[in-house]
């Protein structure tokens, strides 16, 4: 009976000691969460709801509270993945369809050959004023191209470490010929706004492809013509929206928020490689595809047979100033 006595007692004993031991298990299971577990949970489910995350901050900008922004992975990808590709569909098009150009049309020559009297078609302030804005925007288009297509382009050839330096300079570069860019922008709409209002030689001049379809003819037109008052408005607008959301790229406190400053980086970026296929056509004629056109930011002047040709109207105007000066005899050009 005593025996018996004590193994109760032990029996006892032993479940008393694993109740003892399972109350620390069971008060795990029934863990209550405290008040920083609950404000992760709700960081997460922000996050997978694909809500904007924001703390409290003792800085002066604002956009710093910004923690977590789904809008930013938006403009990651699109920087990296739909950019590319619409840089790429822009330039590399523009190229081949200039190429093919050059291919069926040829060069554009002088039909009457060269006279040898010249006439003064851009003074040196002009050529100044467009050379400056020209070089300002290669600089600007090479650096900034940099930005989306050096990593696929430039690194594999020259290293991390030079393409690192090289996109350190183009940075600076950028940042600091955007200021000579838009002084140059400004004098050129200043300078040539007069000669660039669209007017009724200009439709005549679009009907008829501005003689650059077909050899032989060339429709009459004033200083400049619909291609190149088309060109001048696409450098306006275009340079002035760049410029604009250049200005809150260099101080992006200005925009205030982040959502409005990546915004302008879409804008800036897209018009940028919209831009950069248009100058190629504009260099194209200016250059390799028309004889002659390229003396006229080059010296200043063009030949008269050149310029009666795709200019005929302006040189009515000139000859009746007496602005042509001496050296050879033109030869007629016959008028459309």
């Amino acid at each position: 009976m005593p025996s018996s006595l004590s193994n109760l007692r032990a029996l006892c004993a032993a479940i008393a000691l694993l109740f003892a031991l399972a109350h620390p298990a069971a008060a795990q299971l029934s863990f209550k969460p405290t008040a920083e577990s609950v404000q992760e949970d709700k960081l997460l489910n922000a996050l997978k709801e694909g809500g904007k995350i924001t703390g409290r901050i003792s800085i002066p900008d604002v956009m710093a509270s910004s923690l977590i922004q789904p809008a930013g992975r938006d403009w990651r990808d699109f920087h990296r993945g739909k950019l590319p590709v619409i840089g790429g569909i822009a330039i590399l098009g523009m190229l081949a369809l200039l190429a093919i150009f050059l291919v069926v049309r040829g060069r554009i020559r002088v039909d009457h050959g060269f006279s040898g009297t010249k006439i003064l078609r851009f003074a040196s302030f002009e050529r100044f004023t467009h050379w400056l804005t020209a070089s300002c925007f290669v600089v600007l288009a090479l650096s900034g191209l940099n930005i989306s297509f050096g990593r696929i382009l430039i690194l594999p050839l020259f290293g991390a470490n030079a393409f690192a330096t090289m996109s350190t300079y183009a940075k600076y570069a950028h940042d600091y010929l955007a200021f000579p860019f838009m002084l140059g922008l400004a004098i050129m709409f200043l300078i040539w706004i007069k000669d660039n209002v669209p007017d009724k030689v200009d439709l005549e001049w679009i009907k008829k492809g501005g003689g650059i379809l077909s050899k032989g003819r060339h429709p009459p037109a004033k200083r400049f013509n619909a291609g190149q008052k088309g060109i001048f408005w696409i450098v306006i607008v275009g340079g002035t929206l760049m410029s604009v959301s250049g200005w809150f790229l260099l101080f992006p406190y200005i925009p205030a928020n982040v959502t409005t400053m990546q915004i302008w980086t879409v804008i800036h970026a897209v018009i940028a490689m919209l831009f950069i296929a248009v100058m190629l056509a504009h260099i194209y004629i200016g250059t390799v595809g028309m004889e002659g056109a390229f003396e006229a930011m080059g010296t200043g002047e063009v030949d008269l047979n050149w310029a009666k040709e795709h200019h005929s109207l302006w040189v009515e105007e000139e000859e009746a100033k007496g602005r042509t000066s001496s050296g050879g005899a033109a030869r007629p050009v016959a008028a459309e």
